[in-house]
């Protein structure tokens, strides 16, 4: 028997194995709806009542901060936002809209340790950000506070970095920001105090100094509300020479966007 048939009849049985290994899982832990405890077919799928919930994102968007406009104004057009204070960030995108419909996905990801839904968000932002993932040279989460990652045991924006590195075949760098103080909670603030906390919150890992210069790096994190903190972020790593620094999020708050 050759060498050639031996190997596929043990990729044969492999691939059966598996397949056995997943029935059996789940049969004993049947697969769950993404934002609620419906039984769904498979992995990584919403039910019927919640998918119709999500609001994705799409174009026509800004160019700049991917807010969708209501109507097309026509390629490379930004938002007035944009236009009247531009980010320092070169573009941000993200698949969803964060509202009633989202909300319990997203917090349920975060903190509700539904993390095996990151697969499945990853491969959403990968398609909403193809644009910015197309011309990256490499993926950065925003960084919890080591206090931070000790409760919650995960840093969300990691294993979103992960499944769209996977989905996108860029390397991920976890670690390539480092959150230098904890700071509070930033839910109900408004933009001026959000930034004056984050203010000085970040730094580049020292040992990935050389990994920023000339990169076109992508920023991830779980959701875009006033941008305080992936534009603090931005800044620290155009600062240490960065060439370009984009911003990919699960999800996004929506204001009216007006050309």
């Amino acid at each position: 028997m050759t060498d050639d048939v031996l190997s596929g009849r043990s990729t044969r049985a492999a691939e059966a194995l598996r397949r056995f290994a997943v029935r059996a899982l789940d049969l004993l832990l049947p697969p769950q709806c993404l934002c609620c405890d419906a039984l769904v077919d498979r992995p990584g799928m919403l039910c019927a009542a919640c998918w119709p919930q999500l609001r994705f994102i799409d174009r026509p968007q800004c160019a700049r901060c991917g807010i969708p406009f209501e109507v097309d104004p026509g390629d490379g057009a930004i938002c007035g936002a944009c236009a009247a204070s531009p980010p320092a960030f070169g573009r941000a995108r993200a698949a969803l809209i964060y509202d009633d419909g989202s909300r319990p996905l997203t917090l349920a990801f975060k903190h509700g340790d539904r993390t095996d839904a990151a697969p499945a968000l990853g491969r959403w932002m990968a398609r909403a950000g193809r644009d910015v993932l197309e011309s990256a040279d490499l993926l950065a989460p925003v960084p919890l506070h080591w206090t931070r990652l000790f409760g919650r045991r995960y840093n969300q924006a990691a294993l979103l970095a992960q499944s769209v590195g996977r989905a996108a075949g860029l390397p991920v760098v976890p670690d390539l920001l480092v959150r230098r103080r904890r700071t509070p909670s930033l839910g109900r603030l408004g933009r001026s105090a959000r930034r004056r906390l984050v203010g000085g919150a970040f730094a580049v890992h020292a040992g990935h100094a050389s990994r920023i210069r000339d990169a076109r790096i992508v920023l991830v994190d779980d959701v875009h509300t006033t941008g305080a903190t992936v534009e603090a972020c931005t800044r620290v790593l155009l600062r240490g020479g960065a060439a370009q620094v984009d911003v990919l999020t699960l999800a996004r708050t929506h204001r009216p966007a007006t050309s």
